[in-house]
């Protein structure tokens, strides 16, 4: 089950949602849902406020369950709770800023967990040769199972998606970015004008 995490306040565009602006002929959530859907069997948005604007994509809306805003691992036990609800025993989640991220992305972080000791699995990216890896931890594989653990963890104050997995001993899904970076996410008018050149050129 997929997970489109867009609880964010999307500040550094002014507000509103970073998911709705277009790119190309479609929106960023339209080309997030194309990329993770061929990867999972159900998809639900976890976004605040009114649901309705999102009515025209056909997919359950989950909020967070706290007014506050508690960042991403607010949004991943929503998506845990309702896995649970729902029959299912895990869940994958991606950031619904990030329009390029790799159609290989849940069978790598599949991978990484069958090929570790850990219950949790995040994407991370390096280029060839180098040592320095970059996680990018709204991309990972999570257990329905961690769910109270996680829900105690947040009422104890972590906010940090790394905090609460470390002590899981998460695995890591490599993806190098020699030919550019899958997890580019659009945070500002100009990573849009960005995201937008880049719907062009792939277009041409």
């Amino acid at each position: 089950m997929g997970v489109i995490l867009a609880g964010g306040l999307a500040s550094r565009m002014g507000g509103g949602d970073k998911s709705l602006k277009s790119l190309g002929k479609k929106t960023i959530l339209e080309l997030v849902m194309d990329r993770l859907s061929p990867q999972v069997k159900t998809i639900v948005l976890n976004a605040n406020g009114d649901p309705r604007r999102f009515s025209k994509y056909k997919i359950p809306v989950i909020h967070d369950q706290t007014d506050q805003c508690l960042g991403p691992l607010a949004g991943v036990l929503s998506g845990l709770d309702w896995a649970y609800e729902n029959g299912f025993n895990q869940i994958v989640t991606v950031a619904a800023d990030t329009p390029f991220f790799p159609l290989t992305l849940v069978q790598a972080l599949s991978e990484a967990l069958l090929n570790s000791n850990s219950q949790i699995a995040l994407a991370a990216t390096n280029k060839k040769d180098s040592k320095i890896v970059v996680r990018h931890p709204t991309f990972g594989l999570w257990p329905v199972h961690l769910r109270s653990d996680l829900r105690n963890s947040l009422s104890l104050g972590v906010r940090k998606v790394v905090q609460w997995t470390e002590k899981h001993n998460h695995a890591e899904a490599l993806f190098n970015i020699e030919l550019g970076d899958p997890f580019f996410n659009v945070n500002t008018l100009e990573d849009l004008d960005i995201a937008r050149r880049k719907i062009n050129l792939e277009v041409k």
